[in-house]
């Protein structure tokens, strides 16, 4: 009985030991699916990696083309790595009208792009029409302080509003808009006549039928040819984006009336942007206002470039002293798109 009594002893001991060496020395395994030092909650909230296509109808290395790239870093960055965008540009995936079509119908194609502010009104977009209100805005401070206005936003907040299916994100700016020719002009009694190439933006299309001009449907893609052919005596643009698109090599002439600041916003489809967490929509907002800015900083920048670039190859730039007989001109259709919206129009010109 001593001796069974002495070994349940030894048999406890020796097991009270090998017990403290499993607390105190050995090493705890991961659970099945954990990385170490991860719970098994944190590693159930790794945000699944989402890849948006996003579209762009100017070149890379246009001034969109570059906040588009500055966008990307920042959503990319500030999603860590779980949000990838897509960047098509110089229009592979259609004109602005067919990657509208295609967002708004839930095409699936594409699922961000940035686009003209102008280019909603065919889509029912009322309030998105008054930044492109001929005259409108003195300056890029102007403009600026209406993009980071309330209004600004409520602008964003109207094709959702409209049951479009998309979103708007940021507001970005182009420059003002101006003619340029294939002949040399010399002012606004030059305009009369001329086939002056539109898109179906409705706005323009008055604008140039009320300078005297006439009116004339081409596609982006066929600008270049159509200048070059005749087809069209001239066209608008702002001016870096007239360079980068080797407009001045087949209409060398620019008559700087800036009739329109160039406003255009970057939209997500709601299918895309319900698709993201919590944390993914919140990156790329704060990527939206950061790309904001760095176009705000950018876009003055190029533009001062771009001129003394093409003074250097030969276009001729006309100024335009006095814009009030441009205004008159067009003071039915500024009449015509604030329309039950003056109210929300003074609001914008009283921000200068």
């Amino acid at each position: 009985m001593k001796l069974k009594k002495l070994m349940s002893i030894i048999l406890a001991v020796s097991l009270a030991g090998g017990l403290a060496a499993c607390g105190s020395g050995a090493k705890k395994e991961d659970s099945p699916g954990t990385q170490a030092g991860q719970t098994t909650q944190e590693a159930g909230q790794k945000e699944a990696s989402i890849i948006l296509t996003y579209a762009e109808v100017n070149p890379a290395d246009s001034l969109d083309g570059q906040v588009g790239s500055f966008f990307k870093e920042q959503v990319e960055s500030l999603s860590n790595g779980s949000v990838t965008i897509d960047i098509q540009a110089s229009g592979v995936l259609g004109a602005e009208n067919d990657v509208l079509d295609n967002m708004t119908a839930g095409g699936g194609t594409v699922d961000m792009a940035r686009i003209s502010c102008f280019a909603l009104t065919n889509y029912g977009g009322k309030l998105s029409a008054l930044p492109s209100v001929p005259f409108t805005f003195d300056n890029r401070e102007h403009y600026w302080k209406f993009a980071e206005s309330e209004m600004g936003q409520k602008i964003l907040d109207e094709p959702s509003g409209l049951g479009l299916g998309v979103k708007g994100l940021f507001l970005m700016e182009e420059g003002f808009r101006h003619f340029f020719f294939n002949a040399e002009i010399k002012g606004i009694e030059d305009l009369k006549g001329k086939k002056i190439r539109v898109s179906s933006d409705p706005i323009l299309t008055g604008v140039v039928d009320h300078l005297g001009a006439s009116p004339t449907v081409i596609s982006f893609n066929e600008l270049y040819s159509s200048l070059q052919s005749g087809v069209v005596d001239g066209a608008d643009q702002p001016t870096a984006l007239y360079e980068s698109n080797a407009f001045n090599e087949v209409a060398p002439y620019l008559i700087e009336d800036g009739h329109t600041m160039s406003a255009s916003e970057v939209i997500i489809t709601e299918d895309a942007w319900n698709k993201l967490s919590d944390g993914q929509k919140a990156a790329v907002s704060e990527a939206g206002k950061a790309a904001g800015q760095y176009c705000r900083e950018l876009s003055s920048k190029i533009e001062e470039e771009s001129k003394e670039r093409l003074k250097e190859k030969g276009v001729t730039f006309i100024e335009v002293a006095d814009k009030q007989p441009w205004k008159d001109a067009c003071q039915s259709i500024i009449s015509e798109y604030t329309a039950g919206y003056e109210n929300e129009y003074k609001q914008i010109v009283n921000l200068k």
